[in-house]
């Protein structure tokens, strides 16, 4: 056996859309698996007398640590993102001020976008959103001032909301499209033996679509997203290609 034909690690997983290449990063591991279908004759014995192929399928798995936002938007929801982020400030610590109007301002009012609640620190028992005239336990919120109750005054709080970042990140919408409509891209998988010189091997599907993606997190664990998808014959009715070292 030949070192030329050893591949090592989780590889290089690259799609390329209309906008361009667009690397998985932090790639955890990635599987294309080809299946037929079979068609067996049979006669009077136990055996088939001739087997054939019937439909064939390419299906891909790709795991990838980096929540990239081009990765998930132009390759799986085919959407456009713009400039800008929703940011969360979670559990923001304040206390009600001790005088009327009994309110707090979030330290990122001017940028507030929603609001995710409020619990009493001491306690971690949530309070009740209100329209106005907050009771004891309640409160309203305009703009990023939250406003309670005089019972409440001077309290601890944890208070937790949304806010617009304008520049660094991005945002793109996530459409409600008619069946049938899905982004197509082209998959690059590379593999290599760092250990020796030139030996690598790569497959490219010209034609892909993914069928899947899930986010999940767990306790003492990094977010580990994982996108499936498979490919089909592009206008030239040719699938894609195989390159190895021998």
């Amino acid at each position: 056996m030949s070192n030329s034909s050893i591949a090592f690690g989780s590889g290089v997983l690259i799609g390329t859309t209309a906008s361009g290449p667009i690397q998985f990063g932090s790639l955890q591991d990635v599987s294309i698996d080809f299946s037929f279908s079979t068609k067996q004759l049979m006669g009077q014995f136990q055996f088939p007398v001739a087997v054939a192929r019937g439909a064939g399928k390419i299906s891909g798995k790709a795991k990838f640590a980096s929540i990239d936002g081009p990765v998930l938007n132009q390759i799986f929801f085919g959407a456009s993102a713009g400039a800008g982020q929703k940011l969360w400030s979670y559990n923001e610590g304040a206390n009600v001020a001790a005088s009327s109007p009994y309110a707090v301002s979030v330290a990122n009012a001017a940028a507030f976008d929603q609001n995710l609640g409020v619990v009493y620190a001491s306690s971690g028992l949530q309070l009740t959103q209100v329209a106005s005239s907050p009771a004891v336990g309640q409160y309203s919120v305009a703009s990023g001032v939250y406003t309670f109750n005089a019972a409440d005054a001077g309290k601890a709080l944890l208070v937790s909301y949304s806010y617009t970042q304008t520049t660094g990140g991005s945002k793109a919408v996530i459409a409600n499209r008619q069946m049938g409509i899905a982004p197509s891209f082209q998959i690059d998988f590379y593999q290599c033996n760092p250990n020796v010189t030139g030996a690598q091997w790569s497959m490219r599907l010209y034609n892909c679509i993914s069928s899947k993606l899930n986010m999940a997190s767990k306790l003492e664990a990094f977010t580990i997203p994982e996108m499936d998808f498979e490919a089909f014959a592009n206008a030239t009715n040719n699938i894609g290609e195989l390159n190895t070292a021998v």
